[in-house]
């Protein structure tokens, strides 16, 4: 069954029974109604012959010598004078007069048309009747709705008159209602359910649309695709954009895999392809020992590469996956930017790169000592490997109010704007030919970067709480910038800028 089917017949259900509660409320109205509108209805009649009978008794013309039918079937000794009997007589519904032995004195033609079982039932029902009471119902004829009224006045023998109406009108279920229950009703049903019927489909068609483009999107080459936004229903367009977010993600991801498997089997290829002409060189008979020293020495280079460059992709893949712990600790950034800018120095000098600090602040933030070394030094080696022979690399900690600032500005090779968005992408470099060829002039080795010590450096600042950006001109040279946060403590210092 399919959801739009259900979704009907729940309405249908539901309008159902929303239907069958009206009509049931409307009926039981209806009857509270009329019960009401009959009881005043004999009240007003009991009333007036109250009245006419007072009004006889005022007169002195009352009861007159003439056996009547009474309660159980017995004779009444007495009944109204024959002038209040005619009086009487022109009301047209149940009445009934009794006097003070409870006996009847007077029966209006309606009761004397009911068979002798019926009439001794209301006459043997009228103990029940309380005088001025609410009115009674009998189930006699179809319903009669009785009402008691007692008689009062100086002289008077009678004791009460009970005047009754047929109920026939408030059980018997009128034509109107039956109409509207038996047929109005299913017609608005059966209205109201093609309406449903026809508005859900649209939407559905849409959805089973949309189910079925997300289906043919099945692997990561049909990625590419994404699905129409239809603007016509707000709900379905805000689910259309949130599944091309989504696709567009996963794309990225997939692109950012394939990228990463290829550049890291790229990169591994390289070292591997050395070390095995290095060990068949060594294992060669023709090789001098100093040539298989040479080649051992080389394999070893290559084979401390690969384990580097494997313990990076390993930090990396802890990284994205949150299981990389740091231990956070208050650290001093000033010696530990001092001990960087030594072996800067080191560096420099076999480079032919001037390095200087001109700045160093006092500061303390909340971090893993190691892992912040690790990314300054990068960094610095990063800005001295791509920096010409007498060229010149600064390095300098700045604090901030609520933050310190360590900047490495060179005047190397720099960064096309093309090429600056992708920067700290794995395994990116923005010429890998010119990259190897300012590698191998450091090191006399070749060989070259694997591309992830900027997404190492990006991967330390985030996970300390900080940033690291970069600003480069092609030709001119680049600065890179880290901020980190300060520790609670060591905020509301003094500011030093650089």
């Amino acid at each position: 069954m399919s959801t739009r089917l259900r979704l009907t017949l729940l309405f249908a259900a539901t309008l159902t029974v929303a239907l069958g509660a009206l009509s049931i409320s409307l009926w039981l109205s209806r009857r509270a109604y009329v019960y009401r509108d009959l009881s005043s209805y004999a009240a007003a009649q009991a009333t007036l012959a109250a009245r006419v009978i007072q009004a006889g008794a005022e007169a002195g013309d009352t009861l007159t010598e003439e056996p009547l039918l009474g309660p159980g079937g017995k004779l009444s000794p007495r009944v109204l004078s024959p002038r209040l009997w005619r009086i009487l007589d022109a009301i047209p519904d149940y009445m009934m007069v009794v006097d003070r032995d409870s006996s009847v004195v007077y029966m209006s033609e309606a009761l004397r048309r009911l068979d002798f079982e019926d009439r001794a039932a209301i006459a043997n029902a009228l103990a029940e009747i309380p005088d001025d009471g609410p009115a009674a119902l009998l189930d006699i004829d179809g319903g009669i709705l009785l009402v008691s009224r007692s008689v009062e006045g100086p002289g008077i023998v009678l004791k009460r008159v009970v005047a009754g109406v047929h109920a026939g009108g408030a059980v018997n279920t009128p034509r109107e209602y039956v109409i509207t229950v038996f047929f109005l009703f299913p017609l608005m049903l059966a209205a109201a359910l093609t309406a449903v019927w026809a508005v859900l489909g649209k939407p559905f068609e849409q959805l089973k649309r949309i189910s079925d483009e997300v289906a043919a999107i099945t692997d990561g080459r049909s990625l590419h695709r994404r699905l129409p936004v239809d603007d016509s229903r707000a709900e379905l367009s805000d689910l259309v954009t949130t599944l091309n977010a989504m696709i567009d993600r996963l794309e990225q991801s997939f692109l950012g895999l394939r990228r990463f498997t290829a550049d890291a089997s790229h990169e591994l290829k390289t070292p591997l392809a050395v070390l095995r002409a290095d060990v068949e060189r060594a294992m060669s008979e023709k090789s001098s020992k100093a040539e298989r020293m040479v080649a051992l020495e080389e394999a070893l280079h290559e084979t401390a590469r690969m384990a580097d460059l494997v313990e990076t992709l390993l930090t990396l893949a802890r990284a994205d996956e949150g299981r990389f712990d740091l231990h956070l600790e208050p650290v001093s950034l000033g010696p530990l930017v001092r001990d960087v800018y030594e072996t800067a120095l080191i560096l420099g000098e076999s480079a032919e790169v001037e390095v200087n600090m001109p700045f160093n602040a006092e500061a303390v933030v909340m971090g893993d000592a190691p892992r912040l070394r690790q990314l300054f030094l990068n960094l610095v080696t990063n800005a001295i490997k791509y920096t010409p022979a007498g060229g010149r690399v600064d390095i300098g900690l700045g604090r901030h109010p609520d933050h310190v600032a360590f900047v490495v500005r060179d005047t190397g090779i720099g960064i096309s704007a093309v090429d600056l968005p992708y920067v700290f992408d794995r395994f990116w470099r923005a010429d890998r030919v010119r990259s190897r060829n300012m590698a191998r002039g450091r090191d006399g080795e070749g060989g070259g970067g694997s591309g992830l010590g900027l997404a190492i450096s990006q991967w330390i600042a985030q996970a300390h709480g900080g940033t690291l950006t970069v600003t480069s001109r092609l030709g001119k040279g680049s600065l890179f910038t880290v901020t980190l946060p300060l520790a609670p403590a060591a905020a509301p210092k003094s500011f030093i800028e650089p």
